[in-house]
């Protein structure tokens, strides 16, 4: 997105994002120096203006000859955007809140966007009050740490399957054998159980789908899949060269890591 698509998404027309623009280039300027700068009509020009002294993104100063123009800094326009943003945002949250009645009906619900899938993660884990179970890519574990972290310090328990090669030490931690991850086609996959009462699977960073459901069945199944795992791990680490070797070659080439078959 260029800096015209930004400003439009801030509530500018074009014109006027194109004048404010021009403005922080050269200033102080004339509306038809502006205009030429910009390449906005002349018919236009004053009238993008005007809109942009009302909100206070320019001021203007009268001369002899003429009226000049110059932009409000950057840093100060966009702190009254941020300031005023917050604000509409806190009155929304106010007003909407009441209207809300949170219905666990146990449905599957699907939606797509890493972005969003990632942002529902984040809430999850915030939520948590007792228990954590997840399995994470190394994309994940970038994402998610200061959350997981947080979580983790005020007393939430996690169980973490690691599919990638990222460092995380915080709760039980296993590493998935590459093999393993391949086989099952884990490699862009988000799992977590939150209070064994919530699940989110996530599946593609590029392109992503993603459900999230209270269902009782499919939060059992998942938090076993992940409690398995971790239980599978935790053996295996266990097992010496002697009982690996009675292992048939298929199921001990599965099991053991990349490098150690």
């Amino acid at each position: 997105m260029d800096v015209i698509e930004q400003l439009t998404a801030l509530g500018f027309t074009e014109y006027e994002a194109k004048v404010y623009l021009a403005l922080l280039h050269e200033h102080p300027a004339t509306g038809y120096q502006v205009g030429k700068l910009a390449g906005v009509p002349r018919s236009m020009v004053y009238e993008a203006l005007g809109r942009l002294e009302a909100r206070g993104a320019v001021l203007k100063s009268f001369d002899e000859k003429a009226t000049l123009y110059r932009p409000v800094s950057p840093d100060i326009l966009l702190d009254r955007y941020e300031q005023g943003l917050r604000q509409r945002v806190a009155e929304l949250r106010a007003s909407l809140a009441p209207l809300y009645r949170p219905r666990d009906e146990g449905r599957l619900w699907n939606f797509s966007g890493r972005r969003e899938a990632l942002h529902y993660a984040r809430e999850m884990i915030e939520r948590a009050q007792v228990e954590l179970m997840l399995v994470l890519t190394d994309d994940d574990v970038t994402e998610l740490r200061a959350a997981l972290t947080d979580a983790h310090a005020r007393g939430v328990r996690l169980g973490v399957i690691l599919t990638g090669n990222a460092a995380f030490d915080l709760g039980q931690v296993v590493r998935h054998p590459h093999l393993e991850t391949t086989l099952h086609q884990m490699e862009e996959t988000l799992i977590i159980v939150a209070d064994d009462h919530e699940c989110l699977i996530a599946s593609g960073h590029a392109t992503t789908s993603a459900t999230v459901t209270t269902n009782p069945n499919m939060v059992s199944l998942a938090h076993q899949f992940v409690w398995m795992e971790l239980f599978a791990q935790r053996i295996f680490a266990r097992l010496g060269d002697d009982l690996l070797a009675r292992l048939d070659p298929e199921d001990r080439r599965v099991l053991q890591q990349e490098g150690d078959a």
